[in-house]
């Protein structure tokens, strides 16, 4: 074995996925040392019960549970830190899994489709690189990432547009929250009786509407109004503290 040769365990519930996965590792990474595999969360303890490897090699989905990956990955980042854990898993479509196994401190996410596992995502692994992915997350993420940064800029030119000043903004949030105009006027930094509001509501619906439309608009279409150009945002639709 080289200098950076290092141990692996795999954690795998599918014995023909498991060959496969020790076929990949012994043609691919001949520094790599298989101290262990193991088929369910018991016998994987007991194997790092004896020995810590440098990498877990995790599927998530076991013996059908696709919370018990995540569990392991959590306990395992606590007890050994310094545990470089790789995610390989047929959990294609399930990004929800991707975003807790994160959290539970993976240090990357192979999915079993398209070029599996290379020596590239292991190595980086080793080499200490956090969020290696391959290239159906990475597709994923980049996608979200446009989407967030596009819904942002829709978020910024909307405010120019419609001369939504930072009282405006307030307004139509709180509400969207289902605050009566009674409970704004109390608000901290909203200096206005309910006349004012009720004056601001009817300008915002005169800049947001076009005058067919204004008639009978209430606080709950102006809302859906706002929602819809992007003024408020449903992810940021928080109360300021009282």
């Amino acid at each position: 074995m080289g200098m950076d040769s290092f141990k692996i365990i795999i954690v795998e519930d599918v014995k023909l996925e498991l060959k496969g996965t020790e076929e990949i590792i012994r043609t691919e990474l001949p520094e790599a040392e298989i101290i262990g595999t193991a088929m369910n969360e018991a016998d994987f303890w007991d194997l790092i019960g004896k020995q810590v490897p440098d990498l877990l090699l995790l599927d998530l989905g076991l013996g059908g549970s696709t919370t018990i990956g995540v569990d392991i990955c959590r306990q395992v980042r606590r007890k050994y830190p310094e545990l470089r854990i790789l995610i390989f898993t047929g959990e294609i479509l399930n990004e929800r899994l991707w975003v807790d196994v994160l959290k539970a401190g993976a240090n990357g996410i192979i999915l079993k489709t398209g070029e599996l596992l290379t020596r590239n995502d292991v190595r980086q692994v080793m080499n200490g690189r956090n969020f290696v992915f391959n290239e159906p997350v990475l597709k994923k993420v980049v996608c979200r990432f446009m989407q967030s940064v596009e819904t942002e800029r829709l978020h910024k030119d909307a405010l120019i547009r419609y001369e939504i000043d930072e009282y405006d903004e307030r307004f139509l949030r709180h509400l969207a929250l289902g605050y009566t105009k009674e409970m704004i006027t109390n608000l901290r930094g909203m200096p206005f009786g309910v006349k004012s509001l009720e004056k601001r509501q009817n300008e915002l619906t005169a800049r947001l509407f076009g005058t067919c439309e204004r008639g009978g608009v209430n606080a709950t279409r102006l809302v859906v109004r706002a929602l819809q150009l992007h003024i408020i945002d449903l992810e940021h639709l928080n109360p300021d503290e009282e």
